[in-house]
């Protein structure tokens, strides 16, 4: 089971609300996730809206889009500035664009619930189309697959080997999604899986014995992570499929 980023899932129920592909219940439901309290600050009202709120206010305040952002140092994937809300969005790693009105929200864990803080922010200019997203990923895991073997990565850490073998095995996400096509599920699908095989590879150094191999692991594993990172973005926040 691979755990959908926040941000992520956030974007890709309010698109599926926008685009009127889903009913404002159906979006409610996904946006929770059984989360005792949700609630957006800083947008359309002097107090933190619900959920429920939060969808009439999108349609008022004019939001055509809303992307998801998941930075990572050298990478700011999904984000457009300033360059205070990138630096918050980063140290979280990930945020929430809504394109029209330019706010930006980040996330703030309270126990089992989650404040979504809202500030001035810019949409990217650039977001990764699906195809090309999933096209890049798949060279990405090419010549992650190949240089991890190289590296005798069976020997070092066998359940990134495991895991390269079962890419296609059936599998399913924590949390139910809307996504706006079969393409953007399988690419999400593709990006968080190709994400487990990195986190799995950076848990511990494993059979490395020298600092030369250690980075010889990091620049085989930071194209795949980068790759992955834009296809779970390009997934959910993409508004018609492409």
């Amino acid at each position: 089971m691979y755990v959908v980023p926040a941000s992520a899932r956030v974007a890709c129920w309010l698109n599926a609300w926008l685009g009127g592909r889903e009913s404002a219940d159906a979006v409610i439901t996904g946006l929770t996730e059984g989360q005792p309290h949700m609630g957006f600050s800083n947008f359309g009202a002097s107090r933190s809206l619900s959920a429920a709120f939060l969808l009439g206010e999108l349609r008022q305040q004019g939001v055509h889009r809303v992307s998801a952002a998941l930075p990572a140092p050298g990478d700011l994937v999904g984000l457009g500035g300033p360059s205070t809300f990138n630096t918050e969005a980063l140290d979280v790693g990930e945020a929430v664009l809504l394109h029209g009105p330019d706010v930006g929200f980040i996330p703030s864990r309270v126990g089992p619930s989650t404040q979504w803080v809202g500030a001035t922010a810019a949409p990217p200019t650039y977001l990764p189309d699906i195809a090309t997203a999933d096209q890049e990923l798949r060279l990405a895991l090419v010549d992650a697959a190949r240089d991890l073997a190289e590296l005798d990565v069976a020997s070092w850490n066998p359940e990134v080997a495991d895991a390269l073998m079962n890419l296609r095995a059936p599998t399913e996400l924590d949390a139910p999604m809307a996504f706006v096509s079969p393409s953007a599920a399988r690419t999400a699908l593709a990006g968080l899986r190709s994400q487990r095989i990195v986190e799995l590879a950076f848990r511990d150094d494993g059979g490395t014995v020298s600092s030369s191999q250690a980075a010889m692991r990091r620049t085989a594993l930071t194209p795949l992570a980068r790759a992955s990172r834009a296809a779970v973005v390009a997934a959910c926040s993409s508004v018609d499929g492409r």
